[in-house]
């Protein structure tokens, strides 16, 4: 199950506006490679909707079937706002309606014991 959780509006390149909705999966329990430590983290992406920005605005809250799973895509820089540090990234999160396409669609070195009890290790 995901959440969504909050709306952001954006601009075409014409100009017009819309706005997307703002998806986050359940919790997930990680351990950091470098230090061995167990954090916890939660998955999240973006989705773009027809809806004027009251009804983005009364979704928040409302529950979907689905998951976010991490997807390959061209090599890209991402700047971390809290440090600055730019990173280089090679994926990319996406909602995906089919919870059971996770552990299918997942091509890293992540492992899960139990949905809703998830434990990765990050490379």
């Amino acid at each position: 199950m995901v959440t969504i959780t909050n709306y952001t509006k954006r601009k075409k390149e014409d100009g017009t506006a819309f706005c997307v909705l703002e998806i986050n999966s359940g919790i997930e329990l990680l351990q950091s490679q470098t230090t061995g430590q167990y954090y916890v983290t939660a998955k999240k992406c973006y989705i773009p909707a027809t809806f004027d920005e009251a009804v983005c605005r009364s979704l928040r809250g409302t529950m979907m079937k689905g998951d976010i799973i991490k997807v390959e895509c061209k090599t890209y820089q991402y700047t971390i706002k809290e440090t600055g540090e730019i990173i280089t990234l090679n994926h990319r999160y996406e909602y995906t309606p089919d919870e059971s396409s996770q552990l299918a669609s997942n091509n890293y070195s992540e492992n899960y014991t139990a949905p809703g009890n998830l434990v990765s290790t990050i490379q």
